[in-house]
């Protein structure tokens, strides 16, 4: 009875808000376009469709405050327009009670609030849709006292998730039935995502993990701050933090004052992001305003500070290489190269026509390249190229959207602090050396090291299997399995070895030709 109570809820703040609007142009079937005109009678819709359904999503809760989030990085399906106004939901929830606040506060740690903290304050300084935010302070073992950031998971979240879940999968199925656009806008796959995203959030030691990797990653970069984790007071349900102070990112006349050099603020940002995608392949994927602030304290003045680390992205070596020869050859201007990348990578059928995706790809890109490099959003371009990419049946991967819409984050943020800012021109040289270091004799040490110990552990055991193979014919399909995997090995290792010795022979033959080709005026 509560689901159905729920249902018919959800129902008349859909129609309210005129959400039935949105999909009437591609409803097929006559008995739903008359049901929603019967049941939208006497609403007013003067207010802009995005707009409303921002304000739906609002009205109906935490939970679908969270879908628009999440909806608004697959910039991907939806319109410009509604993707922008979704994203004006990440930090404009309500709080709830701090006596509930408290109690689950106690529950998770098990101790009375005054045994926890020297001081608690009730009421929160952030709220979000899955949790929100107290300062506290407590005393260390060295009988110190320094402020900390409390973080409350929102009392009865998972029940409310799950039953809420059920209705948008029920949802889903129903707009994939009567839209004509539903398979397109795969609106059960996006739940399903959403599931995932949820559910991830919901575990803030999971959080504080990868908040402590990220602060493993950028130490010694001196660019940016990630607050300490604090873990004898983290559990599911409570995460306490290092409290940061800052100015937020968005408060640029605010940074001006106090000093901050804003076109070099802008520029570390760039910078920044860079370093987590390309040489971690770990990278901070909230980057909007409510998450990122710059520090004023003397000892740490100008640099970055993150918060919120609830969504995080990843990359494998293949993700980054693919998209740093992909962003290099965009920078060239090479579409006969960024073609071939596509099917290589094998997100692309393997007889697609090469010249065909060239085109296509050049008439995403030429439109951008014609203006001033400051004017480009990468973030644009990869968007563009998603959408183009459907013609030809990419499978466009879930790390990499969730990349491009941090990328709009990070160019959002920079050029808000500095119109001038070129992004390309920050990162060209930056990809660039991360190029050379992938395929250049440094990569090879690497990877020699790398492999070493299995090829050590290997190599021994390859004359005794050798000997075995011959006496028993080959019948062993195990044995010949594993002969066939050391040949490989030794293939390979016997190729690196070739690349290294002919490296360093050239090397030694430039050194040595250097007096002679002086003598002769050649050099």
């Amino acid at each position: 009875m509560t689901r159905l109570f729920r249902g018919a809820f959800i129902l008349f703040v859909v129609l309210r808000y005129g959400l039935d609007v949105l999909l009437l142009g591609s409803i097929q079937k006559p008995w739903a376009h008359l049901l929603a005109r019967v049941l939208a009678t006497g609403r007013h819709l003067e207010a802009p469709r995005a707009e409303r359904l921002r304000r739906a999503l609002e009205h109906l809760g935490p939970i679908f405050v969270k879908l628009g989030q999440v909806l608004s990085t697959r910039r991907d399906l939806l319109p410009a327009d509604i993707a922008l106004e979704l994203a004006k939901l990440q930090d404009r929830v309500a709080p709830f009670a701090s006596d509930l606040a408290v109690a689950a506060v106690e529950r998770a740690l098990g101790k009375p609030l005054d045994q926890l903290f020297v001081s608690f304050d009730r009421t929160p300084v952030a709220s979000a849709s899955i949790a929100q935010v107290h300062r506290a302070v407590v005393r260390q073992a060295n009988g110190q006292e320094s402020a900390v950031a409390v973080k409350v998971l929102r009392p009865g979240m998972l029940q409310a998730i799950d039953k809420d879940l059920a209705l948008m999968r029920l949802m889903a199925s129903t707009l994939e039935r009567l839209s004509a656009d539903g398979l397109r806008l795969k609106p059960r796959e996006v739940v399903a995502e959403f599931d995932k995203y949820l559910h991830d959030e919901l575990d803030l030691v999971r959080e504080a993990s990868s908040a402590a990797q990220l602060r493993r990653n950028m130490a010694g970069l001196n660019l940016v701050l990630i607050p300490e984790m604090l873990w004898d007071y983290c559990t599911t349900g409570v995460l306490v933090m290092e409290w940061m102070d800052g100015i937020p990112i968005n408060q640029v006349d605010q940074l001006r004052q106090a000093g901050v050099d804003i076109p070099k603020l802008a520029r570390d940002g760039v910078t920044l992001f860079f370093t987590q995608v390309f040489r971690d392949g770990f990278f901070h994927a909230d980057m909007h305003p409510g998450n990122i602030q710059v520090s004023v304290d003397p000892r740490t003045f100008g640099r970055y500070i993150s918060l919120d680390f609830g969504i995080v992205g990843t990359l494998t070596e293949v993700d980054k290489d693919y998209l740093a020869q992909n962003f290099v050859a965009f920078f060239r201007r090479d579409y006969k190269r960024v073609a071939p990348l596509h099917i290589e990578s094998g997100w692309v059928p393997a007889a697609t026509r090469v010249d065909e995706l060239e085109a296509a790809v050049r008439a995403v890109c030429e439109p951008y390249f014609d203006r001033p490099l400051k004017e480009i959003s990468l973030g644009l371009v990869l968007m563009r190229l998603f959408q183009t990419s459907r013609r030809f049946q990419v499978e466009i991967q879930p790390q990499l959207v969730l990349l491009q819409k941090t990328l709009l984050n990070v160019e959002g943020l920079g050029r808000d602090l500095d119109p001038e800012l070129d992004l390309w021109a920050t990162a060209k040289p930056f990809l660039e050396q991360w190029m050379v270091k992938q395929v250049g004799p440094q990569r090879l040490w690497t990877e020699l090291k790398a492999q070493a110990p299995q090829y050590a552990k290997l190599l021994p055991e390859l004359p005794l299997l050798l000997h075995s193979f011959l006496q028993r014919g080959g019948s062993d399909a195990r044995e010949r399995a594993l002969l066939e995997q050391l040949v490989r090995e030794q293939q390979g290792t016997q190729a690196w070895l070739k690349r290294l010795l002919y490296a360093g022979a050239g090397f030694v033959l430039g050194v040595l030709a250097m007096p002679l080709l002086w003598r002769l005026h050649i050099w």
